[in-house]
C-alpha cells in the first residue's frame, strides 16, 4: 500500500493511497475459502462445493465486502503512521474507473484536532455566590402545596365565585351537539379560568338540581377549526354546588401527602430549594470559569466541528423561531446575525477542546460504571423493543459512545477545575444569584456576537454560548469510526375533534415547542428539546456534534 500526502495545510490534510489489486484479490480468495464448506448447493454435498462456483455465486458481494474491509484498514494505517488524530470522519472516495482486478486509487481528505499546549490551571480564581434558604421561602412553598391541593364540601345555595360546580353538560353548534363538547358530573371552579372565556362566569347563581342553557363564543384561535369564533350553547344540569374549604397547614395535611409529619415536608422543600440554588451557583461559577480559559487561549479550530456544532444552534433556533407569533420576522432576525452564532459555535468548539485537554492531562475519566447508567438512560428515550438494538449500536458505534459520554466528561473537568481554584464565597439573595447569572455573559462571547435586541426563541437557545455543552467531539478528542445517529422528533398532533370546554386557547401562542428547546439544566446546559422516539429500523447517522 502506498500512501502520498499531497496537502498539508493548517488542520488539513489529504492523501492519495494506493491499495495494490493483489491486497483486494488475496482477500477475496481468502474469503471464498473460508465460506466454501457453508455453502450449499443442489447436486453437491455439503462442503464439497467448488470454489468456482462459490465465486460465481457470491463473487460481488464478497469483493464489495473485502473492500470494504481493506479500505478501513488502511485508514487506519493512514492515521497511526502519520499520527493523526483527525477532528471528524475522514471524506474517502475511489477513484473514478475503478473495476476487481485493478488497483485501488483512494482520495482522503480529513482535518486534524489542533495541538494545544496543556493548559495551566495555576491562577484560576472563582467566586462562589451562595444563598442560604430562608425559612420564609419554605414557609411560601408549603402554602402553594396547600393551595394546589385545595379541597371542596358541598354547601347549599347558589354557587358563587370560587365554588366548586358539579354538573352535566352538553355543547352545541347550530342547535345540534358536536363532538368533544359534552360531560358528565364535571367539576368546573368559577374562577379558575380553566374553560373559554364566558362559560364558567355563566354559573355563578346556579344552585343544584338547576337546568340552565349559556351562550360563549369560542375563540378566534381556537384549536378546532369548525368551532374558532363561532357561538354556541351549552345545555347545563347542576348535580351539585361545593365551596372550597381552607387547608390547614399541619401533621394531618403533611400525612395527607404521603410524609410523617409537617416537619419532615418541610425539610423536603428546604432540600429542593438548596438543591435548586446549589445548581444556579455552579452555573455561575461555569461561566466564570469557561471565560477566563477563553480569555487565556486562542487556537485554530477544525472548520468541520465548528460546522456541526453551528448546525446544531441553527437548528434550534430555526425550531423556536418557527414557534413564535411572527415567525416569518423571528427568522429574519436571526438570519441577520448568523455570522455571531457561527463565531459562538467556534468558541464552544475551542472550549470544548481545552477541557478536553485539562481532562486528559489531569486523569479525569468516565468510569465504565458511569458509561453504562448513560447508555441505560439513553435507551429509555426508545420504545422498549428498540432499546437493547441501541444499547448494541452504542457498543459498536464509538462515535455514539463519545457522544454520550462527552457531557458528563465536560463536566467532571470543570468540577475538577473548580476545586483546584481559588474560590471565595459570598452570601447574596435568590434574586441576586439570578441577576448575577444574567449578567455574567461573557466579555468574548459579546465581542463574538454583538447581541441586540432577540426575539424570544434566539435568547433561548444560544444565549451564554459558555453554559452549553462544546461538542461531543471536541469533549472527548477523539477520532470518530462512524457518523452518529439522529432521533426522529415525534410528532405533535391537535384533536380538533375534542372541542371540550376545558381547552382555552389554541397553543399556537403559547410556543410549548419553544419552552421546551430552551429548557436548561440546573447548570445551564441546554437540553435536547424533546424525548426522541427511535423509527423501527436503526437510526439514521449525522456529523453534528451534540449538545447536552
Amino acid at each position: 500500500m502506498q500512501i502520498v500526502e499531497t496537502t498539508n495545510e493548517g488542520l488539513k490534510r489529504a492523501y492519495t493511497v494506493t491499495i495494490p489489486a493483489t491486497t483486494i484479490t488475496d482477500r477475496i480468495e481468502g474469503e471464498i475459502k473460508k465460506i466454501a464448506p457453508q455453502v450449499r448447493m443442489p447436486g453437491f454435498r455439503p462442503g464439497k462445493v467448488p470454489a468456482n462456483l462459490v465465486r460465481k455465486m457470491h463473487g460481488d458481494a464478497i469483493h464489495q465486502d473485502m473492500l470494504n474491509n481493506v479500505i478501513r484498514e488502511a485508514m487506519d494505517k493512514l492515521v497511526a503512521d502519520n499520527a493523526l488524530r483527525p477532528a471528524m470522519n475522514p471524506d474517502v472516495s475511489l477513484g473514478e474507473g475503478y473495476e476487481q482486478g485493478k488497483d485501488a486509487e483512494l482520495s482522503v481528505a480529513l482535518e486534524i484536532l489542533p495541538e494545544i499546549d496543556t493548559p495551566s490551571i495555576d491562577g484560576l480564581k472563582l467566586e462562589k455566590l451562595t444563598v442560604p434558604v430562608a425559612e420564609d421561602a419554605v414557609t411560601e412553598q408549603v402554602e402553594k402545596i396547600a393551595s394546589q391541593q385545595q379541597r371542596f364540601e358541598t354547601k347549599d345555595g347558589a354557587a358563587e365565585d370560587g365554588d366548586q360546580v358539579i354538573c352535566d353538560f352538553t355543547g352545541k353548534l347550530d342547535g345540534e351537539p358536536f363532538e368533544g363538547g359534552a360531560a358528565e358530573k364535571q367539576p368546573i371552579t368559577i374562577g379558575s379560568g380553566m374553560l373559554i372565556p364566558g362559560f364558567e362566569e355563566q354559573l355563578v347563581g346556579i344552585k343544584a338540581g338547576d337546568e340552565r342553557v349559556i351562550t360563549v363564543t369560542f375563540p378566534e384561535d381556537y384549536q378546532a377549526a369548525h368551532l374558532a369564533g363561532k357561538e354556541t350553547t351549552f345545555d347545563i344540569v347542576a348535580h351539585e354546588i361545593k365551596a372550597p374549604v381552607e387547608s390547614t397547614v399541619d401533621d394531618e395535611f403533611a400525612k395527607q401527602l404521603g410524609l410523617e409529619s409537617l416537619e419532615q415536608l418541610q425539610g423536603l422543600i428546604k432540600g429542593q430549594l438548596e438543591q435548586e440554588t446549589a445548581g444556579l451557583t455552579r452555573t455561575a461559577m461555569k461561566r466564570q470559569l469557561l471565560d477566563q480559559l477563553a480569555a487565556g487561549h486562542d487556537f485554530d479550530v477544525p472548520p468541520s466541528m465548528v460546522e456541526a456544532e453551528f448546525n446544531q444552534i441553527w437548528q434550534q433556533l430555526v425550531q423556536e423561531a418557527s414557534n413564535e407569533e411572527d415567525p416569518e420576522a423571528a427568522l429574519k432576525e436571526i438570519e441577520d446575525e448568523k455570522d455571531d452564532y457561527r463565531k459562538i459555535a467556534e468558541r464552544r468548539v475551542r472550549l470544548g477542546l481545552l477541557l478536553s485537554e485539562i481532562g486528559q492531562a489531569n486523569g479525569v475519566e468516565v468510569t465504565s460504571q458511569e458509561m453504562s447508567m448513560l447508555v441505560s438512560q439513553a435507551a429509555q428515550q426508545y420504545r422498549p423493543e428498540d432499546r437493547q438494538r441501541f444499547m448494541e449500536y452504542v457498543q459498536q458505534d464509538p462515535m455514539m459512545a463519545a457522544q454520550l459520554r462527552a457531557p458528563l466528561y465536560e463536566d467532571k473537568v470543570v468540577d475538577f477545575l473548580i476545586e483546584k481554584s481559588e474560590v471565595t464565597e459570598r452570601e447574596v439573595t435568590r434574586e441576586e444569584l439570578q441577576a448575577a447569572i444574567e449578567a455574567e455573559e461573557s466579555e468574548a462571547e459579546k465581542a463574538e456576537a454583538k447581541p441586540a435586541k432577540k426575539a424570544p426563541a434566539k435568547k433561548a437557545a444560544a444565549k451564554k454560548a459558555d453554559d452549553a455543552e462544546a461538542g461531543d467531539e471536541a469533549a472527548e478528542k477523539k477520532a470518530p469510526a462512524k457518523k452518529a445517529p439522529a432521533k426522529k422528533a415525534a410528532a405533535k398532533k391537535t384533536e380538533d375533534g375534542e372541542a371540550k370546554p376545558a381547552a382555552k386557547k389554541a397553543p399556537a401562542k403559547k410556543a410549548p415547542a419553544k419552552k421546551a428547546a430552551a429548557k436548561k439544566t440546573e447548570d445551564g446546559e441546554a437540553k435536547p428539546a424533546a424525548k426522541k422516539a427511535p423509527a423501527k429500523k436503526a437510526p439514521a447517522k449525522k456529523t453534528a456534534a451534540k449538545e447536552d
